[in-house]
């Protein structure tokens, strides 16, 4: 937490940083062309690349294209913001990724506002948790941060039930605007590969579980073509992707990938990446997908790729450590994570640098016998699920690395039921959400645990599960009102 702004200094002193000449505060360096330029906000002086500025403020890439006397100054004064908010975008903008209380969380909105800065706004999205959501929305909608009110709002549609203080501290027409949305909803789809066209088979079915009736409902069927055996596959804005996938014994690869759009319940093909794979692990960010390792012709891979979603166009990025195929990823604070393994013994957990494009190794834990096998994220929490000893696969113990303060910590019990082991996981709110045959068994997270929750139907399909969540149109949801039962009769269980 930002305390105060006497011991952020010391801390920023710390990191990459130098003081403005006579006040202590902070100040970035840069070979920018540009040089740099001093602002003052409420008499603190901050020393600042006019080029960082540029890239990342709407308001200041307007004021030095203007060509008005403050254009070419060397000092300028500012108001309309308080001098803790501007250092916090100062933080933000230096890539740090600060944890900020109620009152800085005003100051960074009332800032970014003001200066139209991007790179904060994601910054306080990806803060977003049951503690400020109320705030941020209000706050966010006062100054006019859409975006960042709008992402609150879907947080809050999630979660208003188990909100201290909703609905009653919303006005009307925010309280309003939330209740319009879409809940996010848990979706599955099981292994499958292509069969002949005339097969109705039922693991083609994508699935919704529908948590007031206490049953799954099928959403859609894959394209018949389509794999979902050893495939990476992902949601993004609220989309399906689907990459790799092999049919057949000899692992025959599918070199076709498909999109799937709630909105419209259509399938489309988009692009497959340069390199062929399966096994692949497929991670949504930002308008981006990434194909990261995999096999081909069962030997791993190393490489990755990115795939920008609004030109259809893949690139290769930095190689992974290793070669690895099934990597366990998990998105946490705007980041993304990956576990590979190291013998004997050794789970290592990498962070992918965006800016930099280089996979950097974060932290490593050694557990005899036993290897991370599926990672989730809640909050600035990693969560590794991984075997017991001696490859016990239906005893699962889960490990927590905390990114802030980079320790670990293990959750007291084990989570096993004697139709699988809980080696697939998403996190709704402070709730995860994990299924398997026997149940789909909900999660409350509370400090250093997670308390059984609720308990729901499981999915009755055999093979690997693929979960996440979307947001099922309103009218989609009420005209499919049949079980997966219905559609394809399912064997008993």
């Amino acid at each position: 937490m930002l305390e105060n702004l006497g011991e952020l200094d010391q801390h920023f002193l710390k990191v990459n940083c130098r003081p403005a000449t006579g006040n202590g505060l902070p100040a970035l360096h840069s070979a920018s062309e540009m040089g740099e330029l001093q602002i003052q906000v409420e008499g603190k002086l901050f020393t600042v690349d006019k080029s960082l500025l540029v890239r990342s403020s709407e308001y200041f890439r307007a004021l030095f294209e203007s060509g008005m006397r403050e254009s070419t100054q060397e000092e300028i004064q500012l108001h309309g913001f308080s001098s803790l908010g501007f250092l916090i975008l100062i933080r933000v903008l230096s890539g740090e990724r600060p944890i900020l209380d109620a009152d800085e969380i005003l100051c960074a909105i009332e800032c970014a506002a003001f200066l139209q800065a991007e790179a904060l706004v994601r910054h306080l999205k990806n803060l977003l948790n049951s503690d400020n959501c109320l705030l941020m929305y209000h706050a966010a909608a006062t100054f006019g941060l859409l975006d960042l009110a709008h992402g609150a709002a879907l947080y809050i549609r999630d979660v208003r039930h188990e909100l201290p203080g909703y609905p009653e501290s919303l006005p009307t027409d925010l309280l309003d605007y939330v209740e319009k949305l879409p809940p996010s909803t848990f979706v599955a789809v099981g292994a499958h590969t292509p069969t002949f066209e005339f097969l109705e088979d039922v693991s083609r079915a994508i699935c919704y579980l529908d948590e007031d009736e206490n049953r799954w409902l099928t959403l859609g069927c894959l394209p018949d073509n389509a794999s979902t055996f050893l495939a990476g596959i992902t949601s993004l804005d609220n989309k399906i992707y689907i990459v790799g996938g092999v049919h057949g014994a000899n692992k025959l690869i599918v070199d076709l990938s498909f999109c799937y759009d709630v909105e419209g319940d259509s399938w489309s093909q988009f692009p497959s990446p340069q390199q062929l794979r399966y096994d692949v692990a497929l991670v949504g960010h930002e308008g981006h997908l990434y194909a990261i390792g995999g096999e081909l012709n069962r030997v791993s891979l190393k490489s990755v790729e990115k795939y920008k979603v609004s030109s259809k166009t893949w690139d290769f990025v930095s190689d992974l450590p290793q070669p690895a195929a099934g990597v366990p990823c998990a998105k946490a604070m705007g980041r993304i994570f990956v576990c590979l393994w190291k013998p004997l013994d050794t789970t290592i957990i990498y962070e992918y640098h965006l800016e930099e494009d280089a996979w950097l190794p974060l932290t490593s834990i050694k557990r005899q016998q036993s290897y991370g096998h599926c990672m989730v994220a809640h909050r600035d929490n990693l969560y590794m699920m991984r075997n017991g000893p001696s490859d016990d696969f239906l005893r699962c113990i889960i490990e927590c690395f905390n990114i802030s303060t980079c320790q670990w910590t293990s959750l007291s019990g084990q989570f096993v039921n004697s139709k699988g082991a809980l080696f697939t996981a998403v996190v709704r709110g402070d709730t995860i959400f994990t299924v398997n045959k026997a149940l789909t068994l909900l999660y409350a997270v509370e400090g250093n645990m997670w308390k059984p929750k609720k308990e729901k139907p499981g999915f009755s399909k055999g093979g690997s599960l693929h979960t996440f969540l979307l947001r099922l149109p309103k009218g989609r949801q009420k005209a499919a009102p049949k079980s997966i039962g219905d559609v394809f009769p399912l064997p008993e269980v």
